[in-house]
């Protein structure tokens, strides 16, 4: 059994809200980084099972649910996420530590890494990774032209009339999300509880209103010239029908000397809840041979 703790960190432009399960043992930390932008660490629920071995540290990005602040635009970049997780990171696991963002939480893991280099990182794990924002952009229009075609076009009408609200283009995102962000029928808890509390005004100031346009600050983020320098165990994981594509992920992975990659079938962008029992199983053998 593990302990809970929680508390706060001083960060660039306020605090953030930290949960650290099993602070009391002895093996190599591990920091999980959400995606969004503007979510929370809810959905990295199946993870606290690590806590058996090793400290399993958790976060809320700033302006997130449990870091609430007022985060204006010149807060809203990755240059201030990474050092929001340096802040962390030297507060919790000034150490060796493993590092695992998800979707958007890998670009600020990679964000991070450009600033502040390599050094007592452990490995690194890249789960659906939003890597190069013109890239994800490309594959979700593909995705999108692969679905039913009344489901697509609802969606292209919406986005053409740039009407995002309406409860018919509601209904035929979400089809989209069945597919391509979480299989699961109906979705745990701990994703509908990341969803209730996303910090849309976030998303909304660094992506965009729709998944397929991208307007915000992120518009032409592309970190593929970091993955060639990571000199550490790296770790690409997605699933069957990720909006992280197999292909693009490969694609990444190839970029990254020594990088494995693991894709699970079935799943989609959710894949550590999906296939919650074979990605604890993956990421412990990884995290264990990167101890070694």
């Amino acid at each position: 059994m593990y302990t809970r703790t929680k508390g706060t960190v001083p960060v660039p432009g306020g605090e953030i809200s930290y949960c650290v399960a099993g602070r009391e043992q002895t093996g190599i930390p591990l920091i999980l980084v959400h995606g969004g932008p503007g979510g929370s660490y809810d959905a990295f629920e199946p993870f606290l099972s690590l806590a058996a071995s090793r400290p399993v540290i958790c976060y809320d990005q700033l302006g997130s649910y449990r870091s609430p602040a007022p985060v204006d635009d010149s807060l809203l970049s990755l240059e201030r996420f990474a050092d929001e997780l340096h802040a962390l990171r030297k507060a919790l696991a000034p150490g060796r530590v493993h590092i695992l963002g998800h979707s958007f939480g890998a670009m600020v893991l990679l964000a991070y890494i450009g600033k502040y280099g390599q050094e007592d990182i452990a490995s690194l794990t890249l789960a659906g990774p939003l890597i190069s924002s013109p890239r994800w952009e490309a594959d979700q229009r593909r995705l999108l032209s692969e679905m039913p075609p009344d489901t697509r076009a609802v969606i292209e009408m919406h986005e053409s009339c740039e009407v995002y609200d309406s409860p018919a283009y509601q209904e035929a995102m979400m089809a989209y999300y069945r597919r391509h962000l979480c299989r699961m029928d109906p979705w745990p808890d701990c994703l509908m509880r990341m969803f209730d509390y996303m910090a849309v005004p976030i998303y909304l100031a660094m992506w965009g209103p729709s998944e397929f346009t991208v307007r915000g600050t992120l518009r032409q983020k592309d970190l593929t010239g970091v993955l060639p320098t990571l000199r550490l165990p790296v770790l690409f994981t997605c699933g069957e029908f990720d909006e992280a594509t197999p292909l693009t992920v490969r694609d990444f992975c190839d970029q990254t000397e020594g990088a494995v990659m693991k894709i699970f079938a079935g799943a989609s962008h959710m894949h550590f809840l999906e296939a919650e029992e074979e990605y604890m199983t993956v990421l412990s053998a990884f995290l264990d041979g990167a101890d070694r």
